[in-house]
């Protein structure tokens, strides 16, 4: 009865008005400090509160205050009621993380005094002045007491913490579990402030009495006391943890039930479902890479949503900067970048997270240019899950693309959005789709958003070979074939891309060719962004359920990727976004550039592409063709400007316009 009283009596001084503190992270600023000889009170007491002028260091100083004034004699209970009632506007979490810190303001000026005084005289000075004690080791039970009491006091708050951070919303008023659990919870909050005073009152008593009063039986009794509560309190713990777990797979089984139930349901904005996937309900959930500014969920309303599920360690540095190139950097992301926003959600590989990935996270979430859940950890278990099995995560980066009411328009927009950048907007599979009809193999699809003056080179329509290999003796000949052509007059771009595996071999290749002349445009990452397109096209078509031999498109791109130019080069020549593009490998690319040193006149004269598609298949001859055949044409249709072949004498044959009377 006197129990339930007290509970009642806890109750009415909780009064919450909404007011936010990141609990976590100052339980975890008290443990790294509590001890430490370089304890910095600014690391607990600049900790930012939300909702409430009042800041943490505030209202530590006054709580401190209370365990001052409270730690003398007089009715325990009355004390504890009092020191909540100064706390009564914040969550349970807040207010046992407060006092925590308000006697780890105490106990860490003290600890750090004790530490220093033997080496530095100022600390010795004030250690005298505070009629501090030499000498620990009368002390050494108290301590110990008070340090395991300590412990058990921050394990119990993390278990409050982890049950405020619950989503309790998927939760039925009134249930048991849940009910219990709170009851526990309130005692709990109860028992740890009560500790409090009973700590503050102990490190108390180290500056005030006589040191032979601090060393007599009292420091007996006083360790005892100590020890009583830590005993109490970790039983309550054990007890908590359990509730706390079974709370846990209550939510969790209701929360990927009710994922699954919206995702077949319509709605007027994206914030139900965003708001199940980043519980917000004592913290703000995202946040602002560029600016670190804390963020929630109902930044993203009326806006698409593409959330971008990796790994901790994010991308490979070219894939990085390919996406933020594609995104941030493209021409058309002024006009779109209020449109749509990038969430990173990054997932470990296991059901923890290592240090390695913790320290991955840290570093690559304030460099990049979107946004981020700023706690992945606390992450349900439930939507992990969810995105696994209902979005095929596999651990390989997805970017998931929601539409403005939530609903899932593209289970990965990262390929389009690689091939075609903001052009891609609104990323959905449909837009995909779009963007394909009736694309064929040409220059532009190649070279488009790789590098600005190949886009200028394919807008104005030039002549562009790209070539690769790995044999320098054969890239040399290539070279001297192509200079000769040139000096006879052809206007052909040429660009070595290597080849898809591309290695350091390439890389040096590209480095001497750049000390020998200035002509290629591409630096090497340019070339890995070449491939990383090439990848992402055969992918993009994969998964529209393209086959190669029902897409020619598909056919060629994965002729490119697949290509082994170790020992021979390969070449793909074309112009602009004309669809006439010939691939070629081998001795094919050293036949074609023969033959056209054999046709050179023609080829200056009317253009490498004037000549026919079948100039492989053609064994030229030179001199001026004698034969003739008429070709007749429609009204108001131009004659074709192409070069013709002589299919008896294979010569090229001149072209001429007869008007019919």
């Amino acid at each position: 009865m006197q129990r339930d009283n007290l509970i009642k009596k806890l109750l009415l001084t909780h009064d919450p008005d909404g007011r936010r503190l990141d609990s976590e992270a100052i339980l975890l600023a008290v443990t790294s400090n509590l001890y430490s000889a370089a304890f910095q009170k600014n690391d607990i007491t600049e900790i930012e509160t939300i909702g409430c002028s009042e800041s943490v260091g505030f209202i530590i100083t006054k709580i401190c205050k209370i365990l001052c004034r409270c730690s003398g004699e007089g009715d325990i209970n009355s004390r504890v009621i009092n020191l909540f009632d100064l706390i009564g506007k914040y969550s349970w979490d807040a207010k046992v993380v407060l006092v925590l810190a308000a006697f780890a303001v105490r106990y860490g000026e003290f600890w750090q005094l004790m530490q220093l005084h033997r080496g530095n005289s100022l600390a010795a000075l004030i250690s005298s002045i505070k009629q501090l004690p030499c000498n620990l080791k009368p002390l050494k039970l108290q301590i110990k007491a008070l340090s395991l009491l300590v412990e058990t006091m921050m394990d119990v708050a993390m278990c409050i913490i982890k049950f405020e951070y619950l989503p309790l919303q998927h939760v039925e008023h009134g249930n048991h579990i849940f009910r219990v659990t709170k009851s526990q919870i309130y005692e709990a909050a109860y028992w740890i402030a009560r500790s409090c005073l009973a700590c503050f009152s102990q490190v108390k008593d180290f500056t005030i009495k006589p040191h032979e009063q601090v060393y007599s039986d009292s420091a007996i009794i006083a360790a005892w006391e100590l020890s009583s509560l830590a005993y109490r309190l970790s039983g309550t713990c054990c007890n908590l943890r359990r509730q706390v777990d079974l709370c846990y797979e209550e939510i969790e089984r209701n929360l990927y039930q009710r994922l699954l139930d919206l995702a077949r349901e319509d709605h007027i904005d994206n914030q139900k479902i965003l708001t199940l996937f980043f519980p917000s309900n004592n913290y703000l959930p995202l946040k602002d890479c560029s600016t670190e500014t804390k963020l929630s969920v109902s930044e993203l309303k009326n806006k698409l949503v593409l959330l971008l599920i990796t790994k901790p360690q994010l991308l490979s540095p070219v894939d990085l900067f390919l996406l933020v190139q594609q995104t941030c950097d493209h021409p058309l992301n002024e006009r779109l970048k209020e449109s749509y926003k990038i969430v990173w959600i990054p997932l470990p590989s296991s059901d923890s997270w290592t240090e390695a990935e913790e320290s991955s996270f840290n570093f690559l979430s304030d460099s990049l240019p979107w946004h981020a859940v700023r706690k992945p950890r606390l992450l349900s278990p439930a939507v992990i899950k969810y995105i696994r099995e209902r979005w095929n995560y596999k651990d390989e980066p997805i970017m998931v693309a929601l539409d403005s009411r939530g609903k899932v328009t593209n289970y990965n927009a990262l390929d389009m959005i690689n091939i075609w950048g903001a052009k891609a907007y609104p990323f959905s599979a449909s837009k995909e789709e779009d963007l394909w009809q009736d694309q064929n193999l040409t220059m532009q699809l190649l070279l488009d958003e790789i590098n600005p003056l190949l886009a200028y080179w394919v807008e104005q329509g030039k002549s562009i070979c790209l070539y690769g290999s790995e044999n320098l003796v054969w890239i040399q000949q290539f070279n001297d074939k192509i200079n000769e052509l040139k000096r006879a007059g052809l206007q052909l771009e040429t660009i070595y891309v290597g080849n898809s595996q591309l290695g350091e071999h390439v890389k040096q290749i590209m480095a001497r060719s750049g000390e020998t002349s200035r002509s290629d445009p591409l630096s090497f990452t340019n070339v890995q962004f070449f491939w990383l397109r090439l990848a992402s096209m055969r992918r993009s078509k994969l998964r529209l359920g393209k086959t190669q031999s029902g897409d020619s498109v598909l056919a060629e791109l994965s002729a490119l990727l697949e290509m082994d130019d170790r020992e021979e080069g390969w070449a793909v020549i074309g112009s602009g976004g004309s669809t006439d593009i010939i691939r070629l490998q081998g001795m094919q690319v050293m036949e074609f550039l023969r033959k056209c040193s054999v046709w050179r006149e023609n080829i200056t004269k009317f253009g490498l592409w004037g000549a026919p598609r079948n100039i492989l298949e053609t064994d030229f001859v030179e001199g001026s063709c004698t034969h003739s055949y008429f070709v007749p044409s429609r009204e108001n249709e131009r004659p074709s400007q192409g070069t013709v072949i002589c299919q008896v004498c294979k010569r090229p044959m001149k072209k001429f316009v007869v008007y019919k009377p």
